[in-house]
């Protein structure tokens, strides 16, 4: 093929590849947002997981009664140190913490019997380690639409380099790019409000580990035209950026809390 028509085909491929993630700005749009979230890692003491996935469950009774939304969680299945992450919609700050929800949350009452108080009390006496950050993410109702197929999560966290946050952040956006560029499903982005030191992370759902790893089976050529039209320099050079901007980043796979 002459090397001017060769030329030519690249770059409407490329073309191609651009205006169909362009065309996806509502569904990228989507896995962004201003809610705010109370996001927990915890690792049970040992021997006392199944415990605490009790009183956790049990605990989410009371909170529904006191008027909070229904919270997220998955089970550590390699990785990072926790054993449950649970992602615990807030709104805001405001809401979240009036007296009058915080007194409902404290005296409602569990199927046990034990108020809201003695079932945190007893969540913390089987806990070992503790996290708690406060982010901004999607709307509860666009996380719970992929949270209900979902049979395994991949949850990557990151603290950022001082001057590099905004653009860590960019990079997790192009990285989204390249994923519609692919048709396949965007990570959802949490950014840090507060509390543990993340600068953010992000979300992948997939019905199960086949299907994570089905990921692979794309070809070379064509991960390189999505990743170019998303603005990485190749696709194996996206990860190598990434790691330019990171000062560290726990990678977890994680399953259905059952």
């Amino acid at each position: 093929m002459p090397r001017s028509t060769s030329g030519l085909l690249t770059g409407l491929t490329l073309t191609f590849f651009a205006l169909g993630t362009l065309a996806q700005p509502e569904r990228l749009g989507a896995q962004e947002g201003d809610y705010l979230y109370r996001v927990l890692t915890v690792r049970a003491a040992p021997g006392h997981l199944l415990e605490l996935i009790d009183l956790l469950d049990e605990q989410r009774g009371v909170l529904l009664e006191a008027g909070d939304e229904d919270f997220f969680w998955m089970r550590h299945s390699q990785g990072d140190q926790w054993d449950l992450m649970v992602l615990y919609p807030m709104g805001s700050f405001a809401e979240y913490y009036a007296p009058e929800r915080v007194r409902a949350r404290a005296e409602g009452s569990g199927a046990s019997g034990r108020s809201g108080a003695e079932l945190q009390r007893a969540i913390d006496a089987v806990s070992a380690f503790r996290e708690e950050l406060f982010a901004r993410g999607p709307d509860p109702a666009a996380v719970r639409a992929r949270y209900e197929g979902a049979g395994l999560f991949h949850v990557e966290m990151f603290v950022a380099l001082a001057d590099r946050r905004d653009e860590l952040l960019e990079q997790r956006r192009m990285e989204n790019r390249y994923y519609a560029a692919l048709e396949r499903e965007p990570n959802m982005i949490f950014v840090r409000e507060a509390g543990a030191g993340w600068d953010l992370f992000t979300l992948g759902f997939y019905e199960s580990l086949q299907a994570f790893a089905a990921a692979g089976d794309i070809p070379a050529d064509e991960e390189d035209r999505a990743a170019r039209a998303a603005g990485f320099e190749a696709a194996n050079r996206i990860g190598t950026y990434l790691r330019s901007l990171m000062l560290r980043h726990n990678d977890t796979l994680a399953g259905t809390v059952r």
